[in-house]
């Protein structure tokens, strides 16, 4: 796969405080890479940087090749920020053409109104967008010049439930083009659909690193739940292949292991008196949160030690 960002021992520091510190990537040409953290993670400095509007304070970043500071990188590059701030008395229509003017090659007018959901609000006064209608405007924006890598901040905000079902499909459609697509959003759900590999940070630091199946394999608890009378002893689960731990609560019955469909196999050719079977195997909201604790419980153990 071809290389469209890479990012060498990247640090960032504001006095004494390092924002980000000593990061390393690279992101292939047409990846969905989503960059997730909590606020003050550095996943805002690192875009930042990625989009040539700071400077790391040591090691490179290169877009396509370049730096992104470069004028032929900047018409590669598109950005939907998190605020879209508009000019008072310009209408839709107006703003999209100015945008369309910046650029030696530009998207076509009508697509781009495609693309962002916007063709029945092209003569309306940009000001008087809604939330979710701003932010497709954004996006119009954004994809003005045709670009080949694409940030997007937050992209859904203020989204119905339709219009973002409607905007993952725009998304993978530019994927499906070619494009390499930078996501950050609070929305866990939306990386998990979306992105092909994840980067999560926390303290200026990257502390994982995956597809979205990885990330939740090595975070997230995974277990087959049944109901059963209590006279079935736990043993009869504890030589199942693969199973790590038996718990009981009453009725409820939990059988944790890795491989939760040879347990959920293993249950049903032993013929067992149980029911209501149940597989749990974490999503991304878990993983993110189990990975925020260790990151916690780390700075915990570093403070007892310094």
């Amino acid at each position: 796969m071809e290389t469209a960002i890479q990012l060498s021992e990247v640090t960032k520091q504001y006095s004494a405080k390092k924002a980000v510190d000593h990061i390393s990537f690279t992101i292939g040409k047409g990846e969905i890479v989503s960059i997730l953290g909590p606020n003050g993670a550095g996943k805002t400095t690192i875009i930042s940087m990625m989009l040539g509007l700071k400077k790391p304070t040591s090691g490179s970043v290169e877009i396509l090749g370049s730096s992104p500071s470069d004028r032929k990188v900047k018409e590669e590059i598109g950005a939907m920020l998190q605020e879209v701030s508009v000019m008072d008395a310009v209408k839709v229509s107006e703003l999209i053409h100015l945008f369309r003017s910046y650029y030696d090659k530009s998207l076509p007018y009508e697509n781009l109104l495609t693309l962002s959901g916007l063709e029945k609000d092209a003569g309306i006064m940009a000001t008087s967008l809604s939330g979710g209608q701003k932010r497709r405007l954004g996006f119009a924006l954004a994809m003005a010049g045709d670009p080949s890598v694409l940030f997007l901040d937050e992209p859904t905000v203020g989204m119905d439930v339709t219009s973002r079902t409607a905007f993952w499909e725009t998304i993978r459609s530019l994927k499906d083009a070619g494009k390499t697509i930078i996501l950050t959003t609070h929305y866990l759900e939306e990386a998990d659909r979306l992105s092909d590999r994840i980067i999560m940070m926390n303290h200026g630091k990257i502390v994982a690193d995956g597809t979205p199946e990885e990330i939740k394999n090595r975070l997230t608890v995974k277990y087959v739940s049944v109901s059963a009378d209590a006279s079935l002893e736990l043993d009869v689960f504890q030589t199942i292949p693969g199973v790590t731990e038996v718990e009981r609560d009453g009725d409820h019955i939990k059988i944790y292991g890795d491989d939760t469909d040879a347990i959920l196999i293993h249950l049903v050719r032993q013929n067992l008196a149980v029911r209501d079977f149940d597989i749990h195997k974490g999503d991304l909201d878990e993983a993110f949160s189990n990975l925020m604790k260790e990151g916690e419980s780390d700075d915990a153990s570093l403070s007892s030690t310094v």
